[in-house]
């Protein structure tokens, strides 16, 4: 049983984005002042990803770990509505799967950021610095 009214839980849902959320401003932010150029949400792409680097055929998706299912404490399946919670999750990760598989078919490298690695300020502090070092390889190889 929700613990909410449903206009509250509505108002709830609402305010969720799927752009330009916390996370994936943080690391466009943390990349712009490294010297890292990008485009964002490019629609010519399987799966529209956050991040494209298109000089270096280099997309990056900064998922939510309940919406994508990540296996942490951010990605736990609420008590109530359970199976239509597994469901939706388990579509999204299928949905994930083949976007990944699309990407590099047509030779695209693909980086997924996950929001509990960069979430907190201790998490970004720590985390971010490997995450553009990878990128940043990424990019220098042909």
């Amino acid at each position: 049983m929700d613990t909410r009214s449903k206009a509250k839980r509505s108002q709830i849902m609402a305010a969720v984005h799927s752009k330009n959320t916390g996370p994936e401003l943080l690391v466009r932010r943390y990349l712009w002042a490294h010297g890292i150029r990008y485009r964002i949400h490019t629609a010519n792409l399987p799966g529209k990803p956050d991040i494209v680097i298109p000089k270096h055929k280099l997309v990056i998706f900064v998922h939510g770990c309940f919406w994508h299912g990540h296996n942490c404490s951010r990605g736990k399946v609420p008590k109530s509505r359970v199976i239509y919670w597994k469901d939706k999750i388990k579509a999204n990760k299928r949905r994930d799967c083949e976007t990944e598989d699309k990407l590099r078919a047509i030779n695209w490298k693909l980086v997924v950021i996950w929001e509990c690695q960069i979430r907190t300020k201790t998490a970004a502090n720590k985390n971010l610095p490997d995450v553009l070092e990878k990128i940043i390889s990424l990019c220098s190889t042909k």
